[in-house]
């Protein structure tokens, strides 16, 4: 319930600039207990209804439904969660402790506002506290937060619903013009802001210490060339690139090989200075994505602009595969050629 209140929250904010006041705790146990009893089973209903902070809870409860969410569909899911959870903590009386869940709700948890709802909320301190006692006891908790996200997916669409607004949000123009090689296989959140670089770095996920190694990383590949490592650092599509890394960490590959071909390869030097930091972006995007063992070049693609630019902003960067532009010879495996125009007029 600390979760989906905080999504509520999040989406009042964004709608309307502030956030309903909740109901008095004496009028929403009044209202709201009949229902919990009848929607979720006796004992989760019991046991919820007898903590300390069921007031608090019954408060969320209640202005959840008065935002437009539907408690009918809304509380048997949570229940069968609770139950999992329930059942999974008498199976299992030993695990693991650990008190990253920042990053395990990053990893887990798909990047969009309800991710940054959960990590921003002020009940996000009782709600990690809460994930450390489940590890304690057996509990798989990144099982528990996917189970619990498509509820908050629900409750955030629903709230949308009652505000009157799209349930879908626009992709914004950062977004839009960031599609293409640089951001495929990325998860690309579709309100990106790369003119807030801290809020673009927690948007791909990207914590500060995490950014930071990255950083180093290039410094490192390109000794002898401060002033164009800190260009490429500056540059404002690196929150792109620093993701692009985060991926390559997660799935074991030498991140660190791959940007020392910026120091083999250099063909990024020439051209306009007023450039360089579009080149050493690319550049560093062509080296990152390049295949072990590729000798340069052999990835370039030359990119239809115009036909990267009319495909639906509807498509995220993941599917980038099925709407990929036209390219010249040498295109890499992953995108599909097609037959070349025959007049020079784009379509």
């Amino acid at each position: 319930m600390a979760i989906a209140d905080a999504a509520r929250r999040h989406q009042q904010r964004r709608q309307k600039g502030k956030e309903d006041d909740l109901p008095t705790a004496e009028e929403a146990v009044n209202d709201i207990s009949a229902d919990v009893e009848r929607l979720l089973p006796p004992d989760i209903a019991g046991a919820l209804m007898g903590e300390a902070d069921w007031p608090q809870l019954a408060q969320q409860l209640l202005a959840l439904r008065k935002a437009g969410v539907d408690l009918e569909q809304v509380l048997p899911g949570v229940g069968e969660i609770a139950v999992n959870v329930r059942d999974q903590v008498a199976a299992k009386a030993e695990g693991a402790a650990t008190d990253q869940w920042v990053r395990a709700v990053r990893e887990t948890l798909p990047a969009g506002p309800v991710r940054e709802a959960i990590l921003t909320s002020p009940a996000w301190p009782e709600m990690a506290a809460t994930m450390t006692r489940l590890e304690e006891r057996g509990v798989n908790v990144r099982e528990v937060l996917v189970a619990a996200h498509n509820e908050v997916l629900s409750v955030d669409q629903a709230v949308t619903k009652g505000l009157g607004a799209s349930a879908e949000p626009g992709m914004s123009r950062d977004a839009q013009l960031s599609y293409g090689p640089l951001t495929t296989g990325l998860d690309l959140p579709r309100d990106l802001d790369l003119s807030d670089r801290e809020r673009a770095l927690a948007q791909l996920a990207i914590a500060p210490e995490d950014n930071q190694r990255y950083i180093r990383w290039v410094r490192e590949a390109m000794p002898g060339r401060e002033g164009e490592a800190d260009l490429l650092v500056a540059a404002r599509k690196w929150p792109l690139l620093a993701a692009r890394m985060a991926q390559m960490v997660s799935e074991g590959k030498p991140v660190r090989e791959h940007l020392a071909r910026l120091a083999e390869d250099t063909s990024w030097q020439a051209g306009p200075g007023a450039q360089l930091g579009t080149r050493l972006v690319q550049a560093a995007s062509d080296a990152l994505r390049r295949p072990a063992g590729e000798a340069p070049g052999e990835s370039r693609v030359t990119v239809n602009t115009v036909a990267a630019r009319a495909t639906s902003p509807s498509v995220g960067p993941t599917k980038a595969a099925k709407a990929a532009a036209p390219a010249e010879a040498g295109t890499a495996p992953h995108r599909q050629a097609a037959p070349a125009p025959k007049s020079g007029r784009a379509r």
